[in-house]
């Protein structure tokens, strides 16, 4: 595949940055050099966590870190649990500094939507089956109720929008207690589709503790949410499509920056999937991520 002269200079620089990717907690600002010399500049975050605001107050109740995860499945729980157990953010800081280095490639070469755009040279398109995948589930944005034929969930809208692509989600079927999205979760780890980086259009991202499933009270419910992943922006903002609370809504959420609502500028990085209740904070979806998981072999 041809790159254009300025896509290889893009290359260049971001490869220059992910190989100096640790960068000093104090660090306030880093610069990308352009062709002409000018140099783009991204300033530091700073802005409060949803720990901070959560123990100042402003959500009603202290944040704390959530207890350990026992979640148990009738088969293959040690591996399912130690994901769910697992940190789903390694490495933020570098995932901050290329995230940072993709936001000024975009600058040479466009955005990641569209042709001709960073990513549309760089990564092949979405496949003919993803296309269908978020186009499927695009259209149900706004939708209250799903189709009969599915539950009105979580689990009815992916299912609808990968039937669209020929694929029926659940037709292994289910262990004895498990959940829609415990089985999906399950059938895409047996085929090898999961994984945790570089999400494409059409995938499935996999949520934790969404809600209290059980009615305890408690964190202990493993996974709860399913989404279908619409685009990623070239600062990794993830845009997904999911059936929430109030029906069929696209949410945002970055991993680079997982506890972060909104920068100071007001751009938005993570919707809250997980409102406050008695005695527990509100959730970003960035920080009850899970996985993501391909269609392909599915």
């Amino acid at each position: 595949m041809l790159l254009r002269r300025s896509s290889l200079v893009t290359l260049m620089s971001l490869g220059c940055l992910v190989g100096c990717a640790h960068v000093p907690d104090g660090a306030p600002r880093m610069a990308v050099e352009l062709p002409n010399g000018a140099p783009v500049t991204r300033p530091a975050v700073e802005t409060a966590s949803v720990a901070q605001v959560g123990a100042a107050g402003a959500l009603g109740v202290k944040a704390e870190a959530p207890p350990p995860l026992a979640f148990v499945t009738p088969e293959g729980s040690e591996g399912l649990a130690a994901l769910l157990e697992a940190d789903p953010h390694p490495m933020r800081e570098e995932a901050g500094v290329i995230a940072a280095a993709l936001e000024a490639a975009a600058l040479l070469t466009g955005s990641s939507q569209g042709p001709g755009g960073f990513w549309d040279e760089l990564l092949p398109p979405p496949s003919k089956q993803a296309r269908g995948i978020v186009a499927r589930a695009a259209q149900l944005v706004g939708a209250r109720r799903l189709d009969r034929s599915v539950p009105n969930d979580c689990s009815g809208l992916v299912r609808l929008a990968y039937l669209q692509a020929g694929i029926d989600l659940v037709a292994h079927g289910f262990l004895a207690g498990e959940n829609a999205v415990t089985g999906i979760f399950r059938r895409a780890q047996a085929a090898g589709a999961v994984h945790r980086l570089n999400p494409r259009p059409g995938d499935l991202a996999f949520f934790k503790e969404t809600y209290d499933r059980n009615r305890d009270g408690k964190r202990n419910d493993g996974m709860t949410h399913i989404a279908v992943v619409e685009a990623v922006a070239p600062d990794g903002t993830v845009t997904f499509i999911h059936r929430g609370g109030k029906g069929v809504a696209r949410s945002r959420m970055n991993l680079a920056f997982p506890t972060v609502h909104r920068l100071n500028s007001g751009a938005l990085l993570n919707d809250f999937i997980r409102p406050a209740s008695k005695g527990m904070r509100a959730y970003l979806a960035g920080e009850l991520f899970v996985a993501f998981a391909s269609p392909g072999g599915l």
